[in-house]
């Protein structure tokens, strides 16, 4: 805090906030330095809203609405979500795993999630995987969590930026809360939100 932040940025974003900028060299258009925590924080708000994929799409359903509510935060470092599914996929198996919402909102494109043309599903390369079919079970740990099988507790999720434990089973407590919800599209969801501690 209180800090000035240099921040990259291509031409066309500097254009729509002249204000902000406080140097702008002729010749250099590789640096931008953008000056005042109050600027920065009101340009980085519309940097966001400009790239969040659930941006003026019409969601009716509550997983899709509360994916849009924590998109944002989870793009931003702000809260790390872990998402569990369970339902069946386009072969009619029964599967279920559990999600790292940022690491996914990174690696892939989520408009066609929020736009109703694909479903989020969980897959091999998520925390956990479990193909209740054919019991194939997978765990991977993510940039955000290592997963943790061999506890006497059951599976954790141990956040790798402050090493704190994410318990499924526990519901809400710490910096940790659990949300089940209703949805058309799926069997079974939950929301596990993790407040991101910063020292």
């Amino acid at each position: 805090p209180g800090q000035m932040m240099t921040v990259q940025l291509p031409l066309h974003f500097l254009l729509i906030f002249p204000n902000d900028v406080a140097h702008l060299p002729d010749h250099n258009p590789k640096t931008r330095h953008l000056k005042g925590r109050r600027n920065i924080s009101s340009f980085l708000s519309v940097v966001f809203s400009r790239t969040l994929a659930s941006a003026g799409k019409e969601l009716n359903d509550n997983f899709l609405k509360a994916l849009a509510e924590r998109e944002e935060a989870n793009r931003s470092g702000k809260m790390t979500s872990v998402i569990f599914i369970r339902d069946y996929n386009t072969l009619g198996q029964e599967v279920s795993g559990y999600i790292d919402y940022a690491h996914r909102l990174k690696t892939q494109d989520f408009e066609p999630y929020f736009c109703g043309k694909k479903r989020l599903m969980p897959g091999p390369s998520d925390l956990c995987y479990y193909n209740w079919k054919t019991q194939t079970s997978t765990s991977n740990s993510s940039p955000n969590f290592e997963v943790i099988y061999d506890d006497p507790n059951g599976l954790l999720f141990k956040s790798k930026r402050d090493k704190t434990m994410l318990n499924p089973w526990s519901g809400s407590s710490g910096d940790s809360s659990g949300t089940l919800l209703q949805s058309d599209l799926y069997v079974h969801v939950v929301l596990y939100d993790r407040s991101v501690r910063t020292f």
